[in-house]
């Protein structure tokens, strides 16, 4: 099997895997209520998106917002050729492969900030809606976001003891579906960990903090906000696969 460097020139859509990988997504989130869902323009992770949403009880009409700050990281030269070619070229180079930048392509600080660009966009937009309910519906419920996640997510060992507990910590204000790429994540990935020391769960193994997400693999974050400083993220899982098991074994067979 040859794997291609698609990056952004490259616009092919889902295979058909890929399509049942998202439609494995969207069964396994299936009762996870979204309040908002943001994907990249490109259209393999369209069909991502809507093979997803198409699966959910209760956000199957939701609008999506279409970005493109959250496309894959260019590769230039590299892309449309096979990964052994960008291998190659970071080999001529001295360079180890995931750090070289093909000619034409995005050096990885130029993805973490697209990155850092759009998560600080959202966090904008989320503050200033919460802030909008909180004026005219004060004390508003947060329509059971965190009872929704808790049923397919860890919750109990990262979050729900917090914002169930009588501390008057506030409960869940959205749920955001993000749609992306495995190289670009990654880099937004880096900076929750490196900038904004993000919390990790136990159970993560140091490997998967650099690896690169297999196809429709999901991680959850929860973003703390405090008024005049940065949020805070805390990673509940990074990368789960778990949905793809019913798709390997379909394959298999």
């Amino acid at each position: 099997m040859l794997c291609f460097t698609t990056g952004q020139g490259i616009d092919e859509p889902l295979s058909e895997t890929g399509f049942k990988q998202a439609a494995a997504a969207g069964r396994f989130m299936s009762k996870v209520r979204f309040t908002h869902a943001f994907s990249s323009d490109l259209t393999r992770a369209k069909q991502t998106m809507h093979g997803i949403l198409k699966h959910n009880l209760f956000c199957k009409d939701m609008t999506v917002q279409y970005d493109s700050r959250l496309r894959e990281r260019k590769y230039g030269a590299a892309e449309g050729k096979p990964l052994s070619d960008l291998r190659n070229m970071a080999k001529e180079a001295g360079e180890e492969c995931p750090f070289f930048t093909p000619p034409g392509g995005e050096t990885l600080d130029q993805v973490e900030m697209r990155g850092k660009q759009f998560f600080e966009f959202l966090c904008q937009l989320i503050m200033k809606e919460a802030d909008q309910k909180q004026q005219f519906s004060p004390g508003a419920p947060s329509n059971n976001l965190e009872t929704s996640l808790a049923e397919r997510f860890p919750l109990e060992t990262n979050y729900s003891s917090e914002v169930n507990s009588d501390s008057g910590a506030p409960g869940l204000v959205a749920s955001v579906l993000v749609v992306s790429h495995g190289a670009y994540m990654r880099s937004l990935f880096g900076y929750f960990l490196t900038d904004l020391k993000c919390s990790l769960p136990a159970s993560l193994r140091k490997f998967e903090l650099s690896s690169v997400s297999p196809n429709t693999g999901i991680s959850l974050f929860i973003i703390s906000f405090e008024k005049g400083k940065e949020p805070i993220p805390k990673c509940v899982c990074m990368n789960l696969q778990d949905h793809l098991n019913e798709v390997t074994k379909t394959l298999s067979v």
